[in-house]
């Protein structure tokens, strides 16, 4: 049963509002997808905080015009998923990642930062790795000059006790 016209109002709103906190939308096409797999990839997607819906193409492209994310009209064409993230990349990885173990889903598009990005773009997007792995690396980064400092200064401190012993 469709949706009627107050329905789809609401429906638009609801992704319009996912929207305004977004950076990315990623979407990909699937076909003959099992219920338990499309359940599994929600989860994934709920884990990794990402909106994940499946939409009417005419529905969502009313929900991105007018914003950054309007030139991703063009893609969407056939049935596919939509993955919208405040993270840059958490959108792609999700649908990236399970489209590896999935055959029935295929990475098809994404945009981010007002561009739109291909197939290959979009997989490019989903291989960058996250925020916090981002961060732990930088960390590790600037705590080694420190603790290097700190185990040549031991080494020097225990050469001292050797020479004076």
């Amino acid at each position: 049963m469709g949706l009627n016209l107050e329905d789809k109002k609401a429906v638009v709103a609801e992704v319009s509002a996912e929207l305004v906190k977004a950076q990315t939308i990623a979407l990909a096409e699937y076909r003959g997808i099992a219920v338990g797999d499309l359940t599994a990839l929600r989860r994934k997607a709920r884990e990794a905080g990402v909106y994940l819906r499946v939409l009417k193409n005419t529905l969502m492209r009313r929900a991105v015009a007018g914003t950054s994310f309007a030139g991703l009209s063009g893609e969407m064409v056939g049935p596919l998923i939509y993955g919208i993230s405040a993270d840059p990349v958490a959108a792609a990885r999700v649908l990236n990642d399970f489209a590896k173990g999935n055959d029935k889903i295929v990475l098809k598009a994404a945009a981010h930062d007002g561009k739109v990005l291909d197939k290959v773009g979009a997989q490019a997007l989903a291989s960058i790795p996250g925020r916090e792995e981002l961060l732990a690396k930088l960390l590790g980064v600037m705590q080694a000059p420190v603790s290097g400092f700190a185990g040549a200064l031991a080494a020097l401190a225990k050469q001292r006790e050797e020479a004076v012993a």
